[in-house]
């Protein structure tokens, strides 16, 4: 694609970054096929291609973001299907983070989209804040139909309906420490406990700690760990996720600096495609480069870190048929794509790939949230795919994919982790089918 930017333009990190992809962007469509809104939408605007277009123009003319642009990248999901896709190499990923910072920055959304947007910012990174909000959503949900009816209230039906109906208590795994292997020891890796995981399913968390102890590795909870900013970051928020990303890169600097890591475990796919993107995102800090990479370096999702160790004897059976969804950020952002299932056949599962597997569920974050009629027309057609493989169960490896899907069927999803805990000798998850003994 051939660009116009001036010199002085071009003096800008981002703009210098995002020039650099535009270029290599061909026109040639392929991102269309397998692109979740352009395939639901049928709108070329919709595409990876025409937002790429969208963007050019609005850099390359320096001007602020207007409403058609901003309806256009607020619809994409970031699932990064397109970069799957792309045969030339387009970062999407990275052109579209710095539009959407550019947005944040010369754009003045509706009020009810500001109020919104930065309720979240305030309430989703931060676990008790988190965990107070939904205990406050149980008395909110019935308002839910109400809010659906009125203009610019769709978001908070959303977030009404999306609350689950109980929270379970904090664990203690997420407090920071130690909790040291047993027999010889094979490792020693520091875990992200996360903001929104622990407070909705805290037994993933558990389930990681008590397998990985089980196999001789120590698991470190650093002090001062936090949200790994993705959810601000793919909001524009770049100061704010930036700040999240420096705060995580001291904690686990400290951890490597006292002791070593031999990795830095990720629970939740979403998170694991921000942190492993650390190095890029301060790469123009000269404080925080160089560590910042080797975080990035570290950042191993906890599928691709067990897919290197041998596994002990299965404890616990597992004559189970599982569909495996793959998360966006999983196949996609950090091309993880057969150690999961590997590692569930070597279990004993009989694994599936539903059909339409590239198709994000709707979940992305927040998008659930802020475009909830798109994210449910995905969600819809995520399940019906899902059921055609007859699971007993859904395995997966990301919080958001969880509690979207769950709201479109009945079949259990349990994480990956929490299933392999089990196998070899960990608590059997809730909501986990009856299985054959071995």
């Amino acid at each position: 694609m051939q660009t116009n930017f001036t010199a002085e333009q071009l003096a800008d990190p981002g703009v210098a970054e995002s020039e650099k992809i535009l270029r290599k962007c061909v026109h040639c469509g392929f991102c269309t096929a397998t692109c979740p809104t352009y395939v639901t939408l049928g709108n070329e605007l919709d595409s990876p291609r025409g937002r790429i277009y969208l963007i050019k123009d609005m850099l390359e003319n320096n001007r602020p973001a207007d409403e058609k642009v901003v309806t256009h990248i607020d619809r994409c999901l970031s699932c990064l299907s397109c970069m799957t896709t792309c045969p030339s190499g387009v970062n999407y990923m990275h052109l579209v983070d710095h539009a959407r910072a550019h947005i944040e920055k010369t754009y003045k959304r509706p009020l009810m989209n500001r109020i919104t947007r930065g309720l979240l910012a305030m309430v989703l990174p931060y676990p008790g804040r988190f965990r107070a909000s939904l205990y406050a959503a149980r008395l909110g949900r019935p308002f839910a139909p109400l809010f659906r009816a009125l203009p610019g209230m769709k978001p908070m039906a959303a977030m009404l309906e999306l609350a689950p109906a109980s929270v379970p208590e904090p664990s203690k795994v997420s407090k920071p420490g130690s909790h040291p292997g047993s027999g010889d020891k094979r490792g020693r890796v520091a875990i992200l406990t996360g903001c929104a995981q622990p407070v909705l399913k805290p037994g993933i968390n558990e389930a990681t700690v008590r397998l990985l102890n089980r196999i001789g590795v120590e698991v470190v909870v650093p002090e001062g760990e936090g949200c790994c900013g993705a959810l601000v970051h793919h909001m524009g928020r770049e100061h704010d996720a930036l700040e999240a990303a420096r705060k995580n890169v001291d904690a686990w600097t400290r951890a490597i600096d006292d002791g070593g890591l031999d990795a830095i475990i990720i629970t939740a796919s979403g998170c694991g495609t921000t942190i492993k993107d650390y190095g890029y995102m301060l790469r123009e800090d000269p404080a925080y480069a160089q560590k910042a990479t080797r975080v990035s370096e570290l950042a191993k999702d906890i599928t691709e870190y067990l897919a290197g160790i041998e596994m002990p004897a299965p404890v616990n059976g597992a004559d189970l048929v599982v569909a495996y969804h793959s998360a966006c950020s999983m196949q996609h952002g950090q091309k993880i794509t057969t150690q999961p299932k590997t590692l569930l056949k070597a279990a004993g599962f009989t694994v599936k790939d539903p059909p339409e597997g590239h198709l994000c569920c709707g979940s992305a974050g927040t998008y659930n949230i802020m475009q909830p009629e798109i994210a449910r027309t995905l969600r819809d057609r995520k399940v019906k795919n899902i059921e055609r493989t007859r699971p007993d169960l859904i395995a997966t490896g990301n919080i958001g994919c969880m509690t979207q899907i769950a709201g479109g069927t009945d079949i259990p999803i349990i994480h990956t982790v929490e299933l392999l805990d089990w196998v070899y000798g960990g608590n059997k998850p809730a909501g986990l089918p009856a299985a054959k003994s071995v």
